[in-house]
């Protein structure tokens, strides 16, 4: 939740590139032109909803992560598990997350891309509460669980790509070019890592699962969604607003690896 209040505004501007009917827009243009039409606080549109994803979402993923790490230590003896080992746990634990995390994850995208749409069919929704409330009403409880299969990819593809990237990067930067363990330069650079493996891997579930929560009524067809995009714009949509992607997962990453070896090192809750 410390990472999303710092990366929020990013987050935005990825939401509103990836759901563009015109591609070509930057990060920077993007920004710019919220600020400039919705005003100033409008770059933190939905900020309710994205907090309550990452107290749901990422608190599950993380959590069960380090859950079963610790259980597989505490069994074996062996304190740095192999990658066949890590890949198995991490992606268990991101399926969870992605399951967890749904709701929260439909309204965050809704909230966020609300200003786009014209005024007659903006949702309006006053706050996360407020938009699940409002989608169980309006619609029916299983919309809140729309697009869940490929968040629960992306969920499995970057909790994988993340976490198991960091704790191999860590062990290479320690073992082999010998930096200490506990400094935050160490967790530093290893979370940076992760930060660029995590947005490669995850950019085509993170598109598509981005546009299948904006979508309204039943036009929510993953494949219809998908081979329409394919057919339109191109496989390069798969990766459309990379380049924010990275700039918001990278800080995010980073701020969420530090806040973690903090949390680990003073022992709350971990």
């Amino acid at each position: 939740m410390i990472a999303c209040l710092v990366t929020h505004p990013l987050d935005l501007a990825k939401v509103r590139l990836q759901t563009a009917t015109i591609p070509g827009q930057s990060l920077i243009s993007m920004i710019y032109q919220i600020i400039s039409k919705e005003g100033f606080f409008k770059i933190y549109s939905g900020l309710t909803a994205s907090l309550l994803r990452q107290a749901t979402y990422s608190t599950t993923r993380f959590g069960v992560y380090e859950f079963l790490k610790e259980k597989y230590v505490d069994m074996t003896d062996n304190p740095k598990p192999s990658t066949a080992v890590l890949l198995p746990m991490s992606m268990t634990a991101g399926a969870l997350g992605g399951l967890v995390g749904n709701p929260s994850d439909v309204v965050n995208i809704r909230m966020q891309n609300d200003s786009t749409l014209p005024v007659e069919q903006r949702r309006n929704y006053r706050n996360a509460f407020d938009g699940i409330y409002r989608i169980c009403k309006e619609e029916n409880p299983g919309s809140l669980f729309r697009g869940l299969a490929p968040n629960l990819v992306r969920g499995v593809l970057m909790t994988a790509s993340q976490v198991v990237t960091y704790d191999i990067a860590k062990n290479l930067l320690v073992d082999h070019v010998h930096l200490d363990p506990t400094k935050k330069s160490t967790h530093f650079s290893a979370s940076l890592l992760a930060g660029l493996v995590a947005t490669t891997v995850c950019s085509p579930a993170d598109v598509v699962k981005t546009r299948i929560m904006n979508a309204k009524g039943t036009d929510g067809n993953p494949i219809t969604i998908l081979t329409s995009a394919v057919k339109n714009e191109g496989v390069g949509f798969m990766f459309r607003g990379w380049l924010p992607s990275f700039i918001r997962l990278g800080p995010h990453t980073i701020v969420t690896f530090l806040a973690l070896e903090q949390l680990r090192k003073y022992k709350l809750g971990m």
